[in-house]
């Protein structure tokens, strides 16, 4: 599963998600990516479900990129514990995720491929999102030179 090496702080507030994604809102590897609709948190073994799903169904061919990581500490405190006496420790680790940010791209596979294979993956993760192809976001023939 994804997590950091090392944290400079080791519990972290929970923040808030609002706004639309200003960084990681174009495809800049792939042909093909799939879009965060709302926001959410991503688990790591969910990220982790998702890859497997898409590298299944394209069978050792293409590349896929992961453009999200779990980086945000989630806290839980035992079932049954009284209030107070602390923060509880760490449970897992989620990449928080706004609208509009491009959370997986694939390449080197066919169209029809490629789709059915986010696809699959987009049922692994707990938000709503869109497949979109380079051409359908705006400026994204940005990252080719």
């Amino acid at each position: 599963m994804l997590m950091p090496k090392r944290v400079k702080r080791r519990k972290q507030f929970r923040g808030t998600m609002r706004g639309k994604a200003l960084r990681g809102n174009k495809i800049s590897n792939g042909e093909y990516g799939i879009v965060a609709a709302e926001p959410c948190w991503i688990k790591s073994n969910q990220i982790e479900a998702a890859r497997i799903a898409m590298t299944r169904y394209i069978k050792r061919g293409g590349q896929v990129w992961i453009k999200i990581f779990p980086d945000k500490p989630v806290t839980a405190k035992p079932a049954e514990t009284r209030m107070g006496s602390g923060k509880g420790s760490t449970e897992f680790w989620v990449a928080v995720v706004k609208p509009g940010r491009v959370m997986f791209e694939i390449a080197g596979v066919s169209e029809e491929i490629a789709k059915e294979a986010l696809r699959l993956a987009t049922h692994k993760l707990p938000c709503k999102c869109k497949i979109v192809s380079r051409e359908d976001l705006e400026g994204g023939k940005s990252g080719e030179n």
